[in-house]
């Protein structure tokens, strides 16, 4: 296991000082696995710490330990230098350690004070102190940089980023010491994910240690300190100077293997036949005069900013909504607008951004998921062949290595790139000759990630049409043949993928004007 001094980047002396929390030698078992075998943290006050690994790695399971909402079977965990015990996360905040999940824990039908006080609450001979609690949110969201955010506002009127600075003050409002962060850009645009470097620097400037779970690289080398990577729930690395560890040595820690560049695949297209035709395509309010075309075996990028009007391109396209004019067509046939059935009936396939709230069933099995949209081949005599569907996805299941290799298994159970696997292998069992795929690789650890980058590689291959959104303009760029770049709703250009780069494209979002 590596382990390398830490030389502080942001204020404070923490190089110095001893660690705030420690956990050694932690082991968890659940029944067939063991999650942890072993691993070491060490946390130092004002550090922001990032904790790396693929999904499975174990990163989950240890935050779960520190938040008090597993126990560990073995192992030591330690507080200021003292052995403590988390029972429940109740004692984790009790302690000083505060977690902010992806899924953010946040209470929409109650004000932002409400829910910053939430379990908690601010009162005095059994009545609230309502105007106690507002001044003393008050006073935590100007500390984090957010006076703006009334303390009586309903947090369900909140953007994303707005509900994240809530989750943040709750825990200021507990005097965290530890603050974990598990995928905090997750659902940020740019200038969000900013303004989360910006809070999470305010709160390093303090002297409070943020753990940082990312599967973004770059993220990790703009706002980290020290890392620690995890596999197969073993610490392989410990105390790694962000500033000093060359990527590709990351890579081979989280993966075990060297994953080279990502490198631009030409592919021959010449007399391929045109798949997918989009015509002049407008959506009142969000996108005006959209055109492109993809052949066979043709992968085409659409490069944005959130909120440029990417995601609803492809929603219109397979008609989730109605177009306002325009015209789709597949194989030379015109799509009625506004019609899934009509565009899945016509080969259309589509990957959408929210995978777990748009695409899946997550109480369903695999296998469920996988067949969703091709039940009219299953059904015998107005019932489901169960039999039929199991074979046709353990097929797909082996293909694509998804993993565990278990069609009964409730997909909620499955890691994001196993998740978004499942996805593509629906349209393969439906047999799609044109597949949207928005964010394909968006909460995907970097071994997932480039199986899911061969994976596309391969479907165009075979002879599909394939769009992509992604707001990773090296991904855009690299997986695509074509690509246009969309600024307020409007194609501000269109060409080959190899003729533009990262910072051309990003002239052209700011801009909104070349073509």
């Amino acid at each position: 296991m590596a382990d390398v001094g830490f030389e502080k980047t942001g204020p404070g002396d923490a190089a110095a000082a001893d660690p705030l929390l420690q956990m050694r030698g932690i082991v968890k078992t659940f029944p067939g696995a063991r999650a942890l075998d072993g691993v070491d943290l060490d946390i130092r006050a004002g550090e922001v710490h990032c904790l790396l690994g693929q999904n499975g790695a174990g990163k989950s399971t240890l935050i779960k330990i520190l938040s008090g909402a597993h126990q560990p079977d073995a192992g030591e965990i330690r507080w200021r230098g003292d052995p403590v015990t988390i029972p429940t996360p109740v004692a984790a905040l009790q302690l000083g350690v505060a977690t902010i999940y992806q899924e953010l824990d946040v209470v929409d039908g109650l004000s932002v004070a409400e829910n910053v006080f939430l379990g908690h609450e601010l009162a005095s001979g059994g009545f609230l102190q309502r105007s106690a609690a507002h001044a003393r949110t008050r006073e935590i969201l100007q500390r984090l940089g957010h006076g703006e955010i009334p303390p009586g506002r309903e947090v369900g009127r909140l953007a994303a980023a707005g509900k994240q600075i809530v989750s943040v003050a709750r825990a200021l409002s507990h005097d965290a010491k530890v603050i974990v962060m598990d995928e905090p850009s997750a659902v940020l645009d740019p200038e969000e994910v900013r303004n989360l470097f910006r809070v999470v620097r305010a709160l390093s400037a303090e002297g409070v240690a943020v753990i940082y779970i990312s599967h973004r690289l770059e993220e990790i080398r703009e706002i980290g300190h020290r890392m620690t990577v995890l596999k197969d729930g073993r610490t392989v690395a410990a105390n790694l100077e962000v500033a000093g560890t060359p990527t590709s040595d990351l890579i081979r820690l989280m993966t075990g293997r060297t994953l080279e560049s990502l490198g631009r695949e030409q592919r021959a297209l010449d007399g391929a036949p045109t798949v997918l035709e989009v015509e002049n395509l407008s959506l009142a309010g969000v996108f005006s005069d959209v055109s492109f075309s993809v052949r066979a075996g043709e992968v085409v990028g659409l490069a944005g900013l959130v909120g440029a009007g990417r995601s609803e391109i492809l929603e219109t396209i397979y008609g989730a909504r109605r177009a306002a004019a325009g015209t789709v067509r597949v194989n030379g046939e015109e799509i009625r607008p506004g019609s899934v059935p009509a565009a899945v009936g016509q080969g259309i396939g589509l990957a959408p951004e929210e995978r777990k709230s748009q695409g899946l069933l997550l109480d369903e099995p695999v296998y469920r998921n996988i067949t969703l949209s091709s039940f009219t081949r299953f059904a015998r005599t107005g019932f489901l062949d169960e039999r039929a569907e199991r074979a046709a996805a353990d097929e797909q299941i082996r293909a694509l290595q998804v993993a565990p290799a278990d069609a009964g298994r409730r997909i909620r159970t499955l890691s994001g790139g196993n998740q978004q696997k499942a996805m593509l292998a629906r349209w393969l069992v439906h047999g799609c000759s044109v597949l949207l795929l928005d964010e394909p690789t968006r909460g995907v650890d970097v071994g997932a990630r480039a199986e899911i980058y061969a994976l596309i590689r391969e479907l165009a291959r075979r002879g599909a049409a394939v769009v992509v959104v992604s707001s990773e303009l090296e991904e855009v760029l690299n997986l695509s043949d074509q690509v246009l770049v969309i600024a307020d709703g409007r194609v501000v250009h269109h060409g080959l993928s190899h003729l533009i780069d990262e910072h051309g494209v990003l002239d052209l979002v700011m801009e909104g004007a070349r073509s």
